[in-house]
């Protein structure tokens, strides 16, 4: 097969699910369920074979699609991925068929429309990762946005309206922001000698170094801004407990394992390359609130009585680590970060599963209507054991590898210049094994006195085949780490050498400007 058409295939077999869903009869229901799980694995099934053909020592970008598409403002459908994007391309097409298998009974409501959403739902988010032009990835963006706000306004709880509006009106704020960044950037690109306007990510690449600095600092805010907004960093994160508290099981599989890292991600793609002064300039202060929200996000989780609110809030703090791991700006932190964002993928979508099938049948959430659950239940409460030591760390396990990544490149960074960003960070580490812990212990151990849990069923067939998979990931990630940091340990490298080097250009030019400054103080001085 002709590679330079591979990333369009992936996009491609999502999206012919949907249109074929949405053309079938609402009765067909076990037809749609088939469906829209058959598509949604050979999505998987064609971002593995990419997996396999991917050059790990190649820092480039690979498998790229250019066409053109709006001549007069040269924006071009192209596409392309690196050893960063791959991996969430994978992740996307892997959590996909595994949180629509989740909701083959609980989701019977307008089923046609709810799998077909969640097939549009994955080509947004893969689009945003595969993009190489930044009006395309615009567009995906804001795709991305209205089938999650449908999944959430109608198929999730008491108070999803409200949820489903917040979360809109927080991410549009934020994209007309990006937007405004984008635009900005093309005419600047077209005011060079020679330049013409284009939002082509690779070519705005080579422009970014001559970018002024108090230009760059505005564009990178308003691009950082959309972005920890997705994130969500603290104190932008108030739209996503809410969000994922009234979404489906499934909405919130998605949303914390894959939209959450449309933001990180577009920090790494963009923010760092694009305005490298600008991250210099803002980097304590983003550091800084990456660990605020590592420690909040780790203390909120502790007093909730609620276990999805409480996952909720624990991406709050572990997302806090991706952001410091990124503004580490080292390969130890980038390297931590980007694996981390894979990690909490798994182990976050694996913890909104669990709670998901326990809320299946017992219809609560609230961590006291459960405890001894561990002798009713037992398969069960071996998977939550394994996937809850997976979030807290715990070496062997996937975000042992992550969060150790992140606190030495922490530690190390000479750009940071502090320790306390490490030290600091790493009492989210103990604070998540409080929580994730003292939650584990009131639902699993102790007397089964409440009659309802007492009838309780354990895992079955279909519930076996949500998990595995997952868990499987889990330990794979924490034993051998390499199959998954090879891939993007190129792109990384080159992208923190890219930085390096737009900082020492900037360290030139202000040397150079400095003494320009003396003479002309001089000069007014010596006619005095």
């Amino acid at each position: 097969m002709n590679e330079t058409v591979w990333l369009s295939l992936i996009l491609i077999i999502p999206l012919a699910g949907a249109i074929i869903i949405a053309l079938i009869r609402d009765d067909a229901k076990s037809l749609i369920k088939m469906l829209g799980i058959g598509f949604s694995v050979a999505a998987f099934i064609a971002s593995v074979l990419l997996f396999v053909k991917f050059e790990a020592a190649n820092p480039n970008m690979q498998f790229v699609e250019k066409y053109d598409w709006i001549l007069s403002l040269r924006v071009s459908y192209h596409l392309g991925v690196d050893g960063m994007s791959l991996l969430l391309v994978v992740l996307t097409t892997f959590l996909t068929p595994i949180a629509l298998l989740a909701s083959w009974e609980s989701i019977e409501k307008r089923l046609k429309g709810y799998v077909s959403l969640m097939l549009l739902l994955e080509v947004g988010t893969l689009g945003v990762f595969m993009s190489l032009d930044m009006f395309l990835f615009y567009v995906f963006w804001e795709a991305m946005l209205i089938p999650m706000y449908f999944i959430i306004g109608i198929w999730g709880g008491q108070e999803r309206i409200y949820a489903a509006v917040k979360f809109f009106l927080y991410t549009m704020f934020g994209s007309l922001l990006m937007l405004v960044a984008i635009l900005w950037l093309g005419y600047y690109a077209a005011q060079q000698p020679g330049g013409v306007f284009t939002t082509n990510l690779l070519e705005l690449y080579k422009i970014a170094p001559s970018i002024p600095m108090n230009i760059q600092s505005w564009m990178f805010a308003a691009c950082a801004l959309s972005f920890c907004i997705k994130v969500p960093l603290f104190p932008l994160h108030t739209w996503l407990p809410d969000a994922h508290v009234q979404a489906p099981t499934a909405g919130s599989v998605i949303l914390a394992g894959v939209l959450l890292k449309m933001g990180t991600y577009g920090l790494v793609r963009f923010c760092l390359p694009l305005f490298p002064y600008a991250t210099f300039e803002f980097m304590p202060y983003l550091a800084g609130l990456a660990v605020i929200g590592i420690i909040y996000g780790a203390l909120v989780s502790i007093v909730q009585p609620d276990l999805k609110k409480l996952v909720a809030y624990s991406s709050v703090s572990h997302l806090g680590f991706v952001v410091l791991g990124i503004f580490a700006l080292n390969e130890e932190g980038m390297q931590g970060g980007i694996i981390q964002m894979i990690n909490h993928g798994l182990s976050t979508g694996a913890l909104f599963l669990l709670v998901g099938m326990i809320y299946d049948r017992r219809h609560t959430r609230m961590i006291k209507d459960f405890g001894g659950l561990a002798k009713q239940m037992p398969v069960y409460a071996a998977f939550f054991m394994i996937v809850m030591l997976s979030s807290v760390g715990l070496p062997g396990l996937n975000g042992f590898v992550g969060e150790f990544l992140i606190l030495l490149g922490a530690f190390k960074s000479q750009m940071l210049g502090n320790h306390w960003f490490a030290i600091l960070g790493a009492t989210g580490v103990i604070l998540a094994a409080v929580y994730l812990l003292w939650s584990y212990q009131r639902m699993f151990f102790g007397k089964l006195e409440n009659p309802a849990n007492q009838m309780l069923k354990d895992l079955n067939v279909r519930e076996w085949f949500v998990l595995v998979p997952v868990v499987v990931f889990i330990v794979w990630i924490g034993f051998y780490p390499s199959t998954f940091l090879s891939k993007s340990e190129a792109s990384t490298k080159q992208l923190i050498q890219q930085i390096q080097d737009a900082r020492r250009g900037v360290q030139v030019r202000v040397s150079q400007i400095e003494p320009r400054m003396l003479n002309s103080q001089r000069e007014p001085a010596a006619s005095r």
